[in-house]
């Protein structure tokens, strides 16, 4: 019984470390999880977001994966005018091979944006994120060989588990930089880079020890005004863990359906592609300070046959609550 608990361990753990780290395609609505340096950093008085993803839904839901997360500005009456210090909290939820495997996150990040300009055109912050972390492996859930009949896995597996569910949980640390630049106020370019898994933490299930291996995240985009009603929204993304790594690069335009100052409307289109992997359509929706999100990955890899083409549906949503007084309003932010 222990050697398939350790077998069923590391086929799950292959398949995250293939797979990397819980991720979004759409990384761009996901602040706290790409990088602990996106803190704050927003033209409001805080933010909320939240996401979820179902990736390869057509392979018994291999992974699912959601997070919560809200950032606020702090003393923001002590710092020097265009500075920011965001703090935030975030909650993530990640199940593996049809929820065998679950995982669960809870993190607090800071960050520093400290201005570069007296116009707070161009700044440059600092971002630290503590998370403990907390797995679980639901042997209930898991498929035996000596199940097998006829009619598919009916029969109850002779092995008798003295533990229905194994558990493990550890302290991780995140770090990570991000620059923002504008030339006008109106445009906007930025780029990052975060370091997650600082100290390469053990994880530890049934006497089979992981050491999660660090993940090295470079982010950046830019936000370029076509003209009053049209924006376009550019963003690339490369992550490398272990010997895993992904690449994905596109951009959306935004079109304003809505001129009214106190709730205008924007429509966004477009698409972005992780390199060998997927074709990702975007569709976008914004108004009254809450962006929706929707993209579907179109799977052509080798796992195409398996996946139907269904890479993973993902929906996002983004609240920003806006101050009250538009003199307290930053410059553009990033956006994508």
């Amino acid at each position: 019984m222990k050697k398939r608990i350790s077998f069923i361990l590391a086929v799950l753990m292959t398949i995250g470390a293939k797979a990397q780290d819980p991720h979004f395609s759409q990384f761009f609505a996901s602040p706290l999880t790409l990088n602990p340096a996106n803190t704050g950093r927003f033209d409001g008085s805080f933010r909320v977001a939240g996401n979820y993803r179902n990736q390869w839904p057509t392979i018994n839901n291999a992974f699912t994966t959601a997070t919560l997360s809200v950032d606020f500005g702090i003393l923001r009456g002590t710092l020097p005018e265009m500075d920011t210090w965001g703090v935030g909290f975030l909650v993530l939820s990640d199940q593996s091979g049809n929820k065998i495997l679950r995982n669960n996150f809870i993190g607090l990040s800071t960050a520093y944006h400290k201005s570069l300009d007296e116009d707070g055109l161009n700044s440059i912050a600092i971002g630290f994120q503590a998370v403990y972390a907390q797995k679980r492996l639901d042997i209930t859930q898991a498929k035996f060989s000596d199940q097998i009949t006829e009619l598919g896995f009916t029969n109850v597996s002779q092995d008798i588990f003295s533990q229905q569910n194994l558990n493990t949980s550890y302290l991780d640390m995140n770090t990570g930089i991000l620059g923002s630049f504008s030339t006008n106020g109106r445009n906007s370019l930025y780029a990052g880079v975060s370091y997650y898994h600082v100290a390469r933490p053990k994880e530890s299930l049934s006497g089979a020890d992981f050491y999660l291996p660090a993940r090295w995240t470079f982010h950046g985009g830019a936000l370029l005004p076509l003209d009053d009603s049209k924006t376009f929204h550019a963003s690339m993304l490369l992550q490398k863990q272990a010997g895993a790594m992904e690449t994905i690069v596109g951009g959306a335009m935004s079109f304003l359906l809505s001129e009214e100052e106190s709730s205008p409307v924007q429509l966004y289109t477009g698409a972005w592609y992780r390199v060998g992997d997927a074709v990702i359509p975007y569709l976008g929706l914004e108004f009254r300070s809450i962006w929706f999100g929707f993209s579907y990955d179109i799977n052509h890899s080798g796992l195409k046959t398996a996946s139907q083409g269904r890479g993973g549906n993902e929906i996002s949503i983004i609240y920003v609550r806006q101050p009250s007084d538009p003199r307290n309003r930053q410059v553009e932010c990033p956006r994508f």
